[in-house]
């Protein structure tokens, strides 16, 4: 009884003062020398102390009980640095979970946590207890390199810190893209073993990017033939019984404005001046009339919860029957739509809005770039006063956005265009214009409008949340900016942010500060609850002008225009969060895998090709820079920078060579040439043109 007793308080001692992480019997023999003698009288005092109520005991790990309520269990998302995070509704932020305490886990898995007393700026703190549910038992993935012990795959999921190990795999060589079935998912020293169930096609072969994608990323390609029945059955037109009780606005001057290769037109527009002010129609094609709650189409878009857009190609949530064509706002053609209707004053304060169903007939179809030709007189157009006057209105509601605190980058994007092989040629640059600021400015208010009428009515609402940085991050993102030469407090407030990054976009800095602004904002994401739009300085905020694209805008229709509420509204929202997620970093995947196939081109074509690249970051181990024209980073070791021993200031955010003086801070612009690709990892390794320092541009004007 006394050995029994001393180990029971030895015990409570060292999970308490200690704060251990839960421990298996045998390595709480180990770590406390317990004798091989006493190792029944061990085994006693932990079995009295679970009884007793003082530990507890899951999965073969002890820990205090005073820590069971801080259990949760949800699904982890992995990020390919190693950390991840679970999303429990324990807990009203995600758990971080640090690289070495994932326990194995991969993406997508089920697991449960011990959430310790740490909060970080990543938010609280966990670690894995075990693995609940395997999110997956099929992994896609590229063989990567032979080894003695068989052919090892490597698989975006897992990263490279994870070997797979393929069995019955003679029939397959490097570079070959399989479909693979996890035998075991090994532990932390130990590989994945996995056997070949498909071969995709070839690393090699830019045709079998996206089809690759779709299947790592388990998307959903082709739709079920019930799903295509009850498209077909719709009809490719709008009927004189569709449009019974619908308010006809057919004679009511609707424009479309949309990219050159869009085909699913979801949004159209009306605005006319008053003697009070504006009056601005917002029409959103009526998906609910045609997809009802129940049917195969309305649980296949459930599940696909959004489309996906792949460089050439799109794979849509709704079958192309209704995303290209009944559904699609063409132009001069009647189509339904659900309408908001708003007015507002001459200083642009919405005064009211009705939301109602209606019929439209779009009398124009513009892409960006004939719209804009129009406003700067380079096209003819019988529409050009309409669009002068959205041009106008445009600019009051983004002054109103603006005094609220709402943040805008104003930065242009790079789109990837390629062939019909899937080879990619080239970039064009996308400008963010007037045209595409009005569509986007008239679509936030539409947002912004009927989340406010939602919550007046005071039923369901699935917002929009996007919740405040944390003020660590906000202060990492204040260091940076004054890294760059611009002058910002601490603790910025909005304000302060949208004068930054206006500033910012005046200089070559603009476009780093935005990415490394967003880098530090929490995900957005969909919540029965009102948590708020921080991004946009809003209370309430949701999505309803893309019911073509995404499900969670189908579902708001029918609150707003039906009232008919799902039951499952919070499950439908976290389904739509999780699924945006996927497909983002599918949507990412083929994007950077398709710029290094263009990289190899254009090495290929000069072996001396160089490219212009600006610093991002500087950390002890190296520099981390943007190469502008192809929006793409990369890293360079600090051991590679030039012929001298470069010192990295902490302080001051910069590296600079003991010898002679050059540094390398962020704003350092410089020219690099590529050393090395790798197609299977997408890792890319870089060189300074002639090893030389970069020089830093003058610095910006402070604010």
């Amino acid at each position: 009884m006394k050995h029994e007793q001393h180990y029971k308080n030895c015990l409570v001692q060292y999970f308490t003062e200690k704060q251990s992480p839960p421990c298996t019997q045998d390595t709480l023999f180990k770590t406390l020398k317990v004798p091989r003698a006493h190792k029944k009288i061990f085994q006693k005092a932990l079995t009295e102390l679970v009884s007793e109520g003082a530990l507890v005991i899951i999965s073969e790990k002890y820990f205090l009980a005073k820590n069971k309520n801080q259990i949760a269990s949800g699904i982890i998302h992995v990020h390919p640095r190693g950390f991840g995070f679970v999303d429990t509704p324990s807990y009203d932020q995600d758990i971080f979970i640090p690289k070495h305490l994932t326990l194995n886990s991969i993406d997508g898995d089920t697991v449960e946590v011990l959430v310790e007393s740490i909060v970080s700026s990543k938010g609280p703190e966990g670690r894995v207890l075990t693995i609940l549910e395997r999110g997956r038992r099929h992994i896609a993935g590229t063989i990567w390199q032979e080894s003695p012990t068989g052919l090892l795959a490597y698989a975006p999921l897992l990263g490279k810190q994870k070997r797979i190990v393929l069995k019955e795999s003679t029939d397959f060589h490097v570079g070959d893209r399989l479909i693979m079935s996890v035998v075991d998912w090994g532990s932390t020293d130990s590989p994945v073993i996995a056997t070949p169930i498909h071969k995709i096609g070839s690393i090699n072969e830019p045709k079998d990017d996206i089809p690759a994608a779709i299947e790592e990323f388990g998307l959903r390609q082709e739709f079920p033939d019930e799903v295509i029945a009850e498209a077909r059955a719709l009809g490719d037109s709008v009927q004189k019984i569709d449009i019974k009780n619908r308010k006809d606005l057919r004679k009511l001057e609707t424009l479309t404005i949309d990219p050159d290769t869009a085909k699913d037109y979801d949004d159209a527009l009306s605005l006319e001046k008053t003697d009070s002010g504006y009056t601005l129609w917002v029409h959103i094609a009526d998906v609910s009339y045609y997809v009802k709650p129940g049917s195969a189409l309305d649980n296949e878009a459930k599940a696909r919860s959004n489309s996906v857009y792949f460089p050439g190609f799109c794979l849509p949530m709704l079958p192309h029957e209704l995303s290209s064509h009944l559904c699609s706002l063409k132009e001069k053609v009647d189509r339904l739509a659900c309408t908001i209707e708003m007015h507002f004053d001459k200083e642009g304060e919405l005064l009211e809005a009705h939301p109602y169903h209606s019929v439209i007939n779009s009398c124009k179809r513009f892409t960006y770039k004939e719209a804009k030709a129009v406003l700067d007189g380079k096209l003819e157009s019988p529409f050009k006063n309409s669009l002068e006057l959205m041009a106008a209105f445009c600019l009051l509601l983004k002054k109103k956005r603006a005094e609220r605190g709402s943040v805008e980058f104003g930065i242009a994007d790079v789109v990837m265009i390629v062939d019909p092989d899937g080879i990619p040629e080239g970039f064009e640059r996308i400008e963010y214009d007037i045209t595409h600021q009005l569509v986007e400015e008239f679509m936030l208010k539409a947002n912004e409008t009927v989340a406010t009428l939602l919550t007046k009515r005071g039923g369901p609402v699935a917002y929009r949340v996007h919740e405040e940085p944390s003020a660590d991050s906000l202060k990492e993102f204040a260091q940076l900016a004054r890294a760059f030469g611009f002058k910002i407090s601490e603790t910025p407030t909005p304000i302060d942010l949208q004068k930054l990054f206006d500033e910012a976009t005046k200089t070559p800095f603009g476009p780093q500060l935005a990415v490394s602004f967003i880098r530090s904002m929490r995900l957005a994401y969909y919540s029965p609850s009102a948590l708020g739009h921080y991004g946009l300085s809003l209370p309430y905020y949701t999505h309803f002008t893309s019911p073509i694209r995404r499900y969670i805008d189908l579902v708001i229709h029918r609150l707003l225009m039906t009232k008919e509420a799902p039951e499952t509204l919070e499950e439908i929202a976290y389904t739509c969060s999780e699924q945006e997620r996927i497909s983002a970093k599918a949507e990412t995947s083929v994007v950077i895998l398709k710029k290094f196939r263009y990289l190899q081109k254009l090495q290929e074509d000069d072996p001396n090709t160089t490219f212009k690249a600006i610093v991002s970051r500087v950390k002890p181990m190296g520099i981390i820079f943007d190469i502008p024209s192809l929006m793409l980073d990369g890293f360079i070791h600090v051991s590679e920078i030039g012929n001298d021993y470069y010192i990295y200031n902490e302080e001051l955010h910069k590296m600079q060579g003991r010898h002679t003086g050059h540094t390398y801070a962020c704003g350092t612009q410089f020219e690099i040439q590529l050393s090395q690709l790798d197609f299977i990892t997408l890792e890319s390794k870089w060189e300074l043109k002639g090893g030389k320092a970069g020089q830093r541009p003058k610095k910006p004007k402070k604010i």
